[in-house]
């Protein structure tokens, strides 16, 4: 499971970082596409974690908290932190 929640967050940064890139969002077709590719790069990463996930966790995935997905996998909404 390492593998497979290192990758999801790795993306979620990678959404995180495209979102606040003031330099991308000059050529908003490309921003958005940019942030279309991502979002979907973590619907697919999300559904390929192993099954069960955290309740938690895939509560913020469906609501698409990403920010919040992002705390739980870095172990900042929990007691006890998720290895990566």
């Amino acid at each position: 499971m390492q593998s497979a929640t290192s990758d999801l967050a790795t993306a979620l940064r990678d959404r995180l970082a495209i979102i606040g890139d003031e330099n991308s969002r000059l050529d908003q077709e490309q921003h958005l596409a940019r942030l279309r590719d991502v979002s979907q790069r973590i619907e697919v990463l999300a559904s390929a974690l192993p099954k069960p996930i955290d309740s938690r966790l895939a509560h913020f995935l469906q609501r698409k908290s990403y920010d919040k997905a992002l705390e739980f996998l870095e172990g900042r909404a929990s007691s006890r932190p998720l290895e990566l």
